[in-house]
């Protein structure tokens, strides 16, 4: 394995349908050919969903991107052979189907990586913008912690008024010195 390569996420296109038969070939060709240290990780990203059929709600797993199948590998022509020529992949996604590796905000935004935060990171008081999600940008101030849960419940001001939300860790970020204030126009 080349010591100075970090693997990286690229994304793979499929035929539909084929997602999960393409990750299972993978695993094997992996396996076969003692790959564990050029290819790290295989996912395609799923939701749960519940939908209504026959009258009965029902979770069902949905796949958020068909089609695509995201691999975390260490690039090089061999590897990129072996890839390209499993049955059901169609190429990467980039130019002539040479593959660009993900930025670490996208890389976030799919949720392909864990990230778990050290409980002591945080404490209650401590001033916090919310970095993801559909509050993306506000400031707000710690008022209580879960660690277990990785959460904690934020007070912030919306629409003039102070509103209490709970947003995961990974969500949120320390914020040095005070909150900056918001100028509503009159």
């Amino acid at each position: 394995m080349p010591m100075n390569e970090e693997p990286k996420w690229y994304i793979l296109h499929t035929y539909s349908g084929y997602e999960a038969m393409v990750k299972d070939s993978l695993e094997k060709l992996i396996e076969n050919n003692n790959l564990g240290d050029y290819i790290v990780d295989l996912k395609i990203p799923t939701e749960q969903v519940v939908e209504e059929k026959n009258g009965k709600l029902k979770v069902v797993e949905r796949k958020l991107l068909p089609c695509y199948v995201f691999i975390k590998m260490i690039y090089t022509n061999q590897i990129w052979y072996y890839v390209t020529s499993t049955r059901g992949v169609t190429g990467f996604c980039g130019p002539q189907g040479r593959p660009i590796p993900m930025k670490p905000d996208e890389i976030r935004k799919m949720k392909l990586e864990e990230r778990l935060i050290d409980e002591n990171e945080f404490k209650v008081g401590d001033s916090v913008q919310i970095i993801d999600g559909p509050l993306k940008g506000f400031f707000g101030t710690i008022k209580s912690i879960t660690p277990s849960a990785q959460k904690a419940m934020i007070s912030t001001t919306m629409f003039g008024r102070e509103t209490d939300v709970e947003v995961e860790f990974v969500q949120i970020e320390k914020v040095d010195g005070a909150i900056p204030e918001i100028k509503e126009e009159e």
